[in-house]
């Protein structure tokens, strides 16, 4: 019986230690509920949907033609100011929102696939009342979100505007793959320095001090993490190149927007794109990183506004 005691020790000191690992290293603190809401100062307001709450913002007029902008992987919408504000001031109708699982919206448990994001989009345009097309713009992650929701929906879409878009499967190593194990991993090692590591985004991140403090606050509510390692799993199993092959076939105008210099999505990537979707229309902004839309906004702003002008 000795054996098995030691055995029986071992595990029990792995698994202590293991959880004191997870307490010290997971930023999760506390839930997101509406007292946080309320007494958190954001601009916008909340929408409740099929899968939980939505924050939004919206701006401009009623009856302006409406546009939605959709962030990427982590960081919430305030990542769209500059295109926002350009929107606004240019007479659109322009929502902005997070997704499930960051900033102030909702972290349910929940797959975070295209679906479950296609259904958020289409619920929040109902619970606004939006019931024509759409100039529909995605950054990044939501590239591939907004990619997924104009092949699925293409009769509410007038423009899809993908800026520096995810566009292919990722390899997830089978550590982060396995059940139990890859969760842990992910919230032990990767939540911890997202904040720090947003900077990597741009080609010159001196020039927005200040920018992982204001992500940092999502981090704490419950459910952050599991929301961003399920968005990673569903995304490694996409089939993009029926994404893609159905948008090409409803014939939905494409504007294909990227940073000459993005170090995480590197521009050779378009050409991924550009065969897929052959009428689309490609602009690259020189001196940008993976945020084109925040380092050369007048530059951006202008190739924006020009493309939806030509597609009223």
């Amino acid at each position: 019986m000795k054996p098995l005691r030691w055995v029986l020790l071992a595990v029990v000191l792995a698994t202590a230690g293991l959880a004191a690992t997870y307490h010290e290293r997971n930023p999760e603190r506390r839930a997101l509920t509406a007292s946080v809401r309320e007494h958190n100062g954001a601009p916008g307001s909340y929408a409740t949907l099929g899968d939980g709450v939505t924050y939004y913002e919206a701006a401009g007029p009623d009856n302006g033609r409406v546009a939605v902008l959709v962030h990427g992987f982590s960081v919430p919408s305030y990542i769209w100011d500059p295109t926002f504000a350009a929107l606004r001031d240019a007479g659109y109708r322009v929502i902005r929102y997070d997704l499930f699982g960051r900033g102030l919206s909702d972290r349910p448990d929940a797959a975070y696939d295209g679906a479950f994001y296609d259904r958020q989009l289409d619920d929040l345009l109902k619970a606004l009342k939006v019931d024509g097309k759409i100039d529909l713009f995605g950054l990044s992650f939501g590239g591939y979100l907004t990619a997924h929701y104009a092949s699925t929906h293409p009769q509410r879409v007038r423009t899809l505007n993908l800026v520096d878009p995810s566009n292919s499967a990722p390899a997830i190593p089978w550590q982060l793959a396995t059940p139990w194990l890859g969760p842990y991993l992910f919230q032990v090692n990767a939540v911890p320095t997202m904040a720090d590591n947003q900077s990597s985004d741009f080609l010159h991140p001196e020039q927005f001090p200040g920018w992982a403090e204001r992500y940092r606050p999502q981090m704490e509510f419950y459910g952050f993490g599991r929301a961003l390692y399920r968005s990673r799993l569903s995304l490694s199993r996409e089939n993009f190149d029926a994404i893609y092959a159905g948008i090409a076939k409803a014939g939905t105008p494409v504007h294909l927007i990227w940073g000459k210099q993005d170090p995480v999505i590197p521009v050779a990537q378009a050409a991924h794109i550009r065969n897929a979707i052959p009428s689309l229309t490609y602009t690259e902004i020189d001196q940008s990183g993976h945020l084109p839309q925040l380092e050369q906004p007048a530059l951006f702003n202008q190739h924006m506004l020009a493309y939806l002008a030509a597609h009223p």
